[in-house]
């Protein structure tokens, strides 16, 4: 088995900065020589458009692969980005729900398509970042069946620890009965504005709660960040000195001493 790490990012929330997540941390991670993956499992497609690709009719995307009409390799397409790939999606595949009601191991799709591309010649990917959808749907099931670990991005705002006793308890369920090794990685504050009592409030609160697995680095409220998506670049490339850039480059550092650290301790 190859050491390929496969990372979802989820909260069943919109809104939180997942794909801002997915998009810069991959990008940060290629900045280091990694070799990524990204796969955009939102039929919304934000991560697709972040990158400046669109999903036209022509495109192979995940859809095409879990609903068996193209293999896992032959949808992955290259960003403008240096050892970054992706695979795309599009409104198709809020369709799989329904498509796939009658099948047994449909939990299963994602992690059966991957695991044959993960094992063999064709992959040199270090890290697959999987984009989620905001909801505890079937598609992020099949992130948490597939994945080695998870991101959660939460919003340092009134309400955003609520949704997350449902998330922990989906995630423990995924683990006990589909995927033993599932793990929080950590947990990433978005949208922090340290002039507001309430984003000290649930940093506290998230601390208390997740001790540890809570980064360090916070990504802050910021009008270039918000801006770069639909520019269709990173904000690492759109504006290097911006604070949201900058938060991006050391949560990206933060992740890969994590890493080091993980693989001192195995």
């Amino acid at each position: 088995m190859k050491n390929t790490q496969i990372i979802s990012v989820i909260n069943q929330k919109g809104g939180v900065g997942k794909t801002t997540t997915v998009i810069n941390l991959a990008t940060a991670l290629s900045f280091h020589g990694k070799k990524i993956l990204v796969i955009d499992l939102d039929p919304q497609g934000n991560a697709t458009t972040g990158f400046g690709l669109s999903s036209n009719d022509n495109t192979k995307t995940v859809y095409d692969v879990l609903n068996g009409s193209s293999n896992f390799e032959e949808t992955i397409r290259d960003t403008k980005i240096d050892n970054l790939k992706i695979v795309s999606s599009n409104v198709d595949l809020s369709g799989l729900e329904v498509e796939t009601a009658n099948e047994n191991r449909r939990a299963f799709l994602l992690k059966d398509k991957i695991e044959n591309f993960i094992n063999s010649s064709q992959n040199n990917f270090s890290y697959i970042l999987i984009d989620c959808p905001p909801s505890l749907s079937l598609l992020t099931v099949m992130s948490l069946v597939v994945a080695n670990s998870l991101i959660v991005p939460l919003q340092a705002e009134f309400f955003a620890l609520e949704g997350l006793s449902q998330l922990t308890k989906t995630i423990d369920r995924v683990k006990f009965k589909l995927n033993p090794k599932l793990e929080i990685r950590g947990v990433l504050l978005t949208m922090f504005d340290k002039r507001n009592k309430l984003s000290t409030e649930v940093d506290t609160e998230a601390r208390k709660f997740f001790k540890e697995k809570v980064y360090k680095t916070v990504i802050p409220r910021n009008v270039r960040l918000s801006e770069a998506p639909s520019h269709g670049i990173p904000i690492l490339i759109y504006d290097k000195l911006c604070a949201g850039s900058r938060s991006y480059s050391s949560f990206a550092d933060e992740f890969l001493k994590q890493e080091n650290i993980m693989e001192s301790a195995a």
